[in-house]
C-alpha cells in the first residue's frame, strides 16, 4: 500500500494506475485493483479520532463505536475498487454536507466540553473536502471509461434501538431516479433477502423502512454523475453485539462470502439494463 497525497492519488486515478494507497493524512483508504464499472464503498468503517480532540470529547470509546459502521469495509473488501474512511465520523461525517459533517450534538448529547477551536473544525472539513476530490476524480474516470458506474455504498444500524421488527437489510431510495432505476432496486433488495445468515438469523431486506437514502455519499455522487447509480445498502448490526462491542466473526464472513457471488450477478444486471 503507498502513502500518497490526495493530489497523487487524483493523478494515478488519471493515469489509469492500479494502486492501493492511504491518503497522506490516513483518513482513507483507496484500492483500484482494476477498472471497472463499479464501486464499492464504506465511509463510516473508520475508529480513528485524532489525539487532539481525545480531551475534549464527552463521548466514550465505546459511544463512538456504537455510531460507526465496522466491518462494512470487510464485507465488501474482495471487490477491485474500494473507498472506505479511516476516521471516525465523530471527527467528521463524510456522509453529510461539508456544513453539517462536524458534529456539536451527536445522537442527542453534546459532543465537546469546550466548542470547537476554529482549528480543529479546518482540518476536519480539510479531510473531507480531500476525500471527495478523489470521489470526483474517481466515478468522472469510470463514467469516461465505461458510461455508467454502480456504487455500493455499504453502512449499518443498531436494530435494538428501535421500538418494533426491523429488517435485516435497507435500501434507501429518496435520491434516486426510481422510474429510472427501480427495477434495479428491487433486484439488489432481492438478491439481499436471498443471503443465508447463520446462528438462527432470519434475513430479510426492505425499501426506506428504516432509512431513506438521503446521505451526501449518495447525494453528491448522484448531483454530479447523471449515469452512476448509487446503492445505500444498510445492514443492521445482526453481525455483533451492538450494546457490548462483541464483533461475530462467522457472521461477517457469510455476508462477504456471499456478497463476492451477489456483486458480480448485479453488476451484470447494471451493465445490461437500458437506462
Amino acid at each position: 500500500m503507498l502513502r500518497r497525497s490526495v493530489d497523487d492519488i487524483i493523478q494515478l486515478i488519471g493515469k489509469g494506475e492500479r494502486f492501493e494507497a492511504v491518503a497522506d493524512d490516513y483518513s482513507f483508504t483507496l484500492k483500484i485493483e482494476d477498472y471497472v464499472p463499479y464501486v464499492c464503498g464504506a465511509v463510516h468503517d473508520g475508529h480513528q479520532f485524532r489525539k487532539s480532540l481525545w480531551e475534549n470529547c464527552l463521548h466514550t470509546e465505546f459511544d463512538r463505536w456504537y455510531e460507526e459502521d465496522p466491518c462494512t469495509k470487510q464485507m465488501v473488501q474482495n471487490f477491485p475498487i474500494l473507498i472506505a474512511g479511516c476516521d471516525s465520523r465523530f471527527e467528521y461525517d463524510l456522509n453529510r454536507e461539508p456544513e453539517t459533517a462536524v458534529f456539536d450534538t451527536a445522537w442527542g448529547k453534546q459532543l465537546w466540553k469546550n466548542p470547537l477551536p476554529t482549528q480543529e473544525k479546518e482540518l476536519s472539513l480539510t479531510k473531507h473536502a480531500g476525500f471527495y476530490q478523489v470521489v470526483q476524480a474517481l466515478i468522472a474516470k469510470l463514467e469516461m471509461d465505461f458510461g455508467k458506474v454502480l456504487v455500493f455504498d455499504m453502512h449499518s444500524y443498531n436494530w435494538k434501538r428501535w421500538e418494533r421488527e426491523v429488517p435485516v437489510w435497507n435500501l434507501g431510495t429518496t435520491n434516486i431516479d426510481m422510474n429510472r432505476f427501480g427495477n434495479l432496486v428491487e433486484s439488489w433488495r432481492g438478491k439481499l433477502e436471498s443471503i443465508e445468515l447463520p446462528n438462527g438469523i432470519t434475513n430479510n431486506a426492505k425499501i426506506n423502512d428504516t432509512f431513506y437514502g438521503k446521505g451526501y455519499f449518495l447525494k453528491y455522487i448522484t448531483q454530479n454523475f447523471e449515469n452512476t447509480l448509487v446503492l445505500a445498502t444498510e445492514i443492521s448490526k445482526i453481525y455483533c453485539d451492538e450494546l457490548s462491542g462483541v464483533i461475530f466473526p462467522e457472521v461477517v464472513r457469510a455476508v462477504e462470502e456471499q456478497l463476492k457471488k451477489l456483486i458480480p450477478e448485479m453488476v451484470r444486471e447494471f451493465e445490461a439494463a437500458e437506462l
